[in-house]
């Protein structure tokens, strides 16, 4: 039975995101994949969609919105891929109970401010040259390695060699329980 996989847009959801299927074509063959649009999951509706306009609504209460409506909505555990503010979605969620095998965020913006870690297998990453990255020295509190790749900005979840590396190690972790399972 394949692993159900939970795939969180960025604030941008499906608007701008034709780079999420590329992570699908990857992935869909050996997980369960139920995607969110992370506008829709924290009601963010803006007459003029700006950069500034969404980031402000998911800032007073879309991204809390989102939080409790991911709780309502995913009951079972699951591995978690997630984007810019659906990383930190998904990472506070799972601070709030979300029942989590795994979360991977590439580029999760806000979780710098936070001061607690969800009790799940972390896989946090960054370009180097992204602003929203935490500091070593949050990380090193946290007990969290992060993963920064060189040459890279905030975007780089919409590169296909950033892309196919995420999708390479979610299914190197898929395919070695497969392994294990049949023996």
């Amino acid at each position: 039975m394949a692993e159900k996989l939970v795939v969180l847009s960025d604030m941008w959801g499906a608007k701008k995101g034709l780079w999420i299927t590329s992570y699908f074509g990857y992935l869909q063959q050996y997980y369960n994949i139920d995607f969110y649009d992370c506008q829709q999951l924290g009601d963010i509706d803006v007459p003029i969609c700006t950069e500034e306009n969404i980031h402000n609504a998911f800032l007073n209460g879309g991204i809390d919105r989102a939080v409790a409506n991911l709780l309502k909505k995913e009951t079972e555990p699951a591995h978690y891929l997630a984007f810019s503010t659906g990383g930190t979605i998904a990472y506070k969620a799972g601070l709030q109970g979300l029942s989590m095998k795994s979360l991977t965020a590439i580029s999760a913006t806000r979780i710098r401010f936070e001061e607690q870690r969800p009790n799940t297998q972390l896989n946090l990453i960054y370009g180097e040259s992204d602003a929203f990255k935490p500091c070593e020295i949050w990380a090193q509190k946290l007990g969290i390695d992060l993963c920064i790749v060189p040459n890279f900005g905030h975007d780089m979840y919409s590169d296909e060699k950033v892309i196919s590396e995420v999708c390479l190690s979610l299914l190197e972790q898929v395919t070695k329980k497969m392994v294990r399972s049949t023996h």
